[in-house]
């Protein structure tokens, strides 16, 4: 197989000397050496948390990967994270460190050892020697991709993201995997990728498709793309952005669309929107993600938008944490006090912003024409 980089990948990896390492493992497990390569960001810092990102043929696929998560890291709000890729391409080794008995479906005695040394030696290493995040994301290739559903089948899945691409199938997986996907209570994100150019897979790919699509729970977060202009090596460099994309999208600034379509038609205060936004990135990532300022004006909209100025409160005292040299919390709190027709109150706080600094749309001159305009309710 050709390796295959992505225009972008060749533009954003050509900085990545200083950060790609590349060293030889010691493995128990498979009493084998493996070459592995790993990305640290070059920022990395042990007082920050790292989503883990494990890449098999990573002499088709890791370059593409850093550079994609570089890519979103810097411009699309994916945190940094760091990636690991083992090299299978010697000796054609990814058929026998991911092989399955043709009959049960299960890994064969070697891809068993392989399994361990990526869960139990490899993984681990990076967990003690990093401060890594409890969430990892397992991307593989057509024999690489099945392997990595061999993790879904563990009382606890070892990956919170399956990026699954162009998979060669083990035997009976278009029913174990939607099965499996269905009775699980943890959060997964399953994104399968395939190509449009026909292959003698592609049938039972569909198949998987169309059993996940009809799996009813809650934790699954499934996604699936057909890259009709691909072939079997191609897609390799097909959908990755994507997948990035899907995961981490809750990273992202809260848009437009999820404003008009998400928050605005949630039949819950508009604050709690934004509560269960974080809340659900440091429960699933393991670290609090600071509160962007587009989310809180979008927040601010919406409660002037639906009329929900209950939800100002605790708007304002979330401002009062995040921006607290800012007119953002007591500006809103006022407001807030405003609205219920506590106006003494309102004044008050509408003085105290005032004398705080000028932020986004909020001026003095906005706070003073407010003043101005309670105090001649008042009669003053």
């Amino acid at each position: 197989m050709t390796r295959i980089i992505t225009v972008l990948a060749l533009l954003i990896c050509s900085g990545l000397s200083s950060q790609v390492t590349q060293e030889i493992f010691e493995s128990f497990k498979l009493q084998e050496r493996r070459d592995v390569k790993y990305y640290i960001p070059e920022d990395y810092s042990p007082e920050k948390k790292y989503p883990l990102v494990l890449v098999l043929d990573a002499e088709y696929l890791f370059e593409n990967v850093v550079a994609t998560a570089k890519f979103y890291s810097s411009f699309h709000g994916m945190p940094q994270a760091i990636i690991v890729g083992v090299d299978q391409g010697n000796n054609d080794i990814r058929w026998d460190d991911c092989d399955y008995d043709q009959v049960s479906g299960l890994p064969t005695e070697k891809g068993k050892k392989f399994f361990e040394f990526l869960g139990m030696e490899l993984i681990p290493y990076l967990e003690t020697s990093y401060n890594t995040a409890p969430f990892k994301m397992f991307i593989g290739y057509d024999i690489t991709a099945n392997f990595g559903n061999f993790y879904l089948f563990k009382e606890k899945s070892l990956f919170n993201s399956y990026v699954s691409i162009s998979p060669i199938l083990a035997p009976e997986m278009e029913s174990r995997i939607p099965a499996r996907l269905g009775a699980m209570d943890k959060k997964i994100f399953y994104h399968l990728i395939v190509e449009g150019e026909k292959s003698k897979d592609q049938k039972r790919i569909l198949d998987l498709d169309k059993a996940i699509k009809v799996v009813d729970n809650e934790s699954l977060h499934y996604f699936f793309d057909q890259y009709n202009d691909a072939d079997h090596i191609s897609v390799a460099t097909y959908g990755i952005g994507k997948a990035f994309d899907n995961v981490f999208k809750m990273f992202k600034p809260i848009s437009p669309k999820e404003y008009k379509t998400e928050m605005l038609t949630s039949e819950e205060p508009v604050y709690q929107y934004l509560e269960d936004k974080y809340r659900e990135i440091e429960e699933m990532f393991g670290f609090k993600k600071a509160v962007e300022l587009n989310d809180i004006m979008a927040v601010y909209a919406g409660c002037r938008k639906k009329d929900d100025f209950e939800s100002l409160k605790p708007l304002s005292d979330l401002c009062k944490e995040e921006f607290p040299n800012t007119m953002l919390g007591f500006y809103f709190e006022a407001e807030y006090y405003e609205e219920i027709g506590d106006t003494k109150k309102a004044l008050r706080t509408f003085e105290k912003a005032f004398g705080m600094e000028e932020i986004d749309f909020l001026t003095k001159e906005m706070a003073l024409e407010k003043i101005d305009a309670l105090k001649a309710d008042f009669g003053y």
